[in-house]
């Protein structure tokens, strides 16, 4: 797995994602980073598999903040492979950003540690800590 899409938050734009774009690249993988409009999440699902559509091969779609939301919606297109949440809404069903800021939830570690949302990421389901060295690229889409 080459192709790695990159979704931004909301209130920012693609190039918050530049440090990771170039940690990413240099270990070999195919990088695209999504500009969405941020007008509606219709619209940022629709440009999101646009670039999607120009992908070679299956890709992993990330999504901060806001960006959650949309690879949530966009993570039914055929070449998505997984899906990645970093600090990012990950709506259920009948969800939506709104309902989710409006209580958000506390991250605990098993010993009852409030997790910092800048060093978190949720893979597959399960709430992962992401390392050191990644932080300050990540802390740009913040």
């Amino acid at each position: 797995m080459n192709n790695i899409v990159l979704v931004h938050g909301g209130f920012v734009d693609g190039a918050g994602w530049e440090g990771v774009y170039k940690i990413l690249k240099g270990h070999g993988y195919k990088v695209s980073i999504v500009q969405n409009p941020t007008i509606s999440l219709e619209d940022d699902v629709a440009v999101t598999k646009r670039v999607l559509a120009t992908q070679d091969g299956p890709a992993i779609l990330v999504g901060h903040s806001y960006g959650g939301a949309v690879i949530t919606e966009a993570g039914n297109y055929p070449k998505v492979s997984a899906l990645v949440y970093i600090a990012a809404f990950a709506p259920d069903k009948g969800e939506s950003v709104g309902s989710l800021i409006k209580d958000p939830p506390q991250l605990r570690d098993p010993d009852g540690r409030t997790f910092y949302q800048e060093s978190v990421a949720i893979i597959a389901g399960r709430t992962t800590q992401i390392q050191p060295e990644y932080l300050p690229a990540l802390a740009y889409q913040g």
